[in-house]
């Protein structure tokens, strides 16, 4: 019976010093059937041992040997330590570093060459607070990690390295941008992510390498957003009216050839961000007052693009479809959508609910709506900026960052965002 229950608990992943106190101590379970088992299964197994061991000192010897021979309370107790243990013991969490690859929803302007010089309009302060505010940032610190380094900030040390790294760029679209070569594409962030799994060979031996990156990394991707502020800024034929069902097949093919080269790489968990409803931005949005602007106030609702939200909401699913298929083709790979845009809406369309009171127009920008260009200095910063949806033409706030975070980690504000699964059971599977 000792040898059975340990093996189970071994089966349940306890660790070893608390399989070694099994054995040491399989005699002394027996001698606690007096103490009642609601109160034991509230002990810990140091707890427990301690204090079995305390009782037992004064405990007769004619006690102990009457006990051991209750095979009855013997099975009872290893049963409730099993059901303690296994409910009890949290599979531990083996990420140790996240890699960020991703357009200006991951990074504030420190990652990108030449910012905000080449963005055309866009803002100088795109992010409302630090970095540290910024969604991927978040949710490492809920994981337990630090914040990724920017890419261009880390000297390409292992220490550095296995730390983890953001490689996301402000401006950063999926396919190649013909107009603005500075600004990166998803496939020169892949070059760079190549280039640290070559740096982590080299310093820490292929087969230690591809045991970190296979076990130990979580992959966060987040594009989209700005090849769609491209299409809707530009005015090329390529607009709202045209074939645009055919350029969301073309950039979620894209993204799934980056999923599967860096499957190759031995990444196995894989996090992905929808893009948010860029028709309710205040760059693309109407006021509900026929286009008279007062700052937000007053409680007047946004009017959002339908013929913008129907494309985002299209790539959306295209890509969620496709992740659903890869989590189905791709050996031991575990892959989560995580919904932005239905996490977005429901806050824009209740917004007492979670405390903001401006869901029209951005807390920091110029022209109409302060959408028409972006956050030029902070001087122009609204007085409460945890009061608005949006920080500029484009971004939320931290506010509403944080408010996504919590509901991906664990679905605390908004279940089911994240698709199988939230990322805090994607961490500790």
């Amino acid at each position: 019976m000792v040898f059975y229950t340990t093996c189970i608990l071994n089966g349940c992943m306890v660790n070893s010093k608390n399989i070694c106190a099994l054995k040491r101590y399989s005699k002394l379970f027996l001698v606690v059937s007096k103490l009642k088992i609601t109160w034991l299964v509230n002990l810990n197994l140091k707890q427990y041992i301690k204090t079995l061991t305390t009782r037992l000192i004064y405990m007769t010897s004619d006690k102990r040997k009457k006990m051991m021979k209750n095979k009855t309370i013997f099975a009872i107790l290893h049963i409730t330590i099993f059901m303690k243990m296994a409910s009890s013991n949290k599979t531990v969490n083996q990420i140790k570093a996240m890699y960020v690859l991703g357009d200006s929803s991951v990074d504030c302007g420190e990652n990108t060459l030449f910012f905000p010089f080449l963005l055309n309009n866009l803002s100088l302060h795109p992010c409302d607070g630090p970095p540290s505010a910024l969604l991927p940032h978040l949710l490492a610190k809920k994981i337990g990690l630090p914040y990724p380094v920017p890419f261009y900030s880390q000297n390409g040390s292992a220490e550095v390295l296995l730390r983890g790294v953001n490689l996301g760029s402000t401006g950063a679209t999926i396919m190649s941008n013909p107009t603005n070569s500075v600004l990166q594409s998803l496939n020169q962030q892949l070059r760079q992510a190549f280039e640290i799994f070559q740096l982590l060979q080299l310093e820490l031996g292929q087969e230690t390498a591809t045991n970190f990156i296979q076990s130990s990394t979580l992959f966060y991707l987040s594009f989209g957003k700005d090849d769609y502020i491209d299409l809707f800024r530009s005015n090329s034929s390529m607009g709202p009216g045209s074939n645009t069902t055919q350029l969301s097949h073309i950039l979620v093919d894209q993204m799934t050839n980056a999923i599967e080269y860096l499957y190759g790489s031995s990444v196995r968990k894989f996090i992905f961000m929808g893009i948010l409803p860029l028709g309710c931005a205040p760059r693309f949005s109407q006021s509900a007052n026929g286009g008279v602007s007062d700052g937000g106030h007053g409680g007047d609702k946004v009017v959002c693009a339908d013929e913008i939200d129907n494309l985002i909401i299209e790539y959306n699913a295209f890509l969620e479809n496709r992740i659903v298929s890869l989590n189905v083709e791709l050996p031991d790979a575990e892959l989560i959508f995580c919904d932005v845009y239905r996490m977005m809406m429901e806050i824009i369309n209740n917004p007492n609910t979670y405390g903001f009171e401006n869901v029209k127009s951005a807390c920091c920008g110029i022209g109409m709506e302060h959408g028409m260009s972006g956050c030029m200095s902070m001087n122009m910063v609204c007085q409460n900026p945890s009061t608005y949806v949006w920080w500029d033409l484009f971004n939320p706030g931290r506010v509403v960052s944080s408010l996504i975070a919590d509901s991906t980690w664990s679905g605390e504000l908004l279940p089911d965002i994240c698709r199988p699964t939230t990322l805090q059971k994607l961490v500790y599977s």
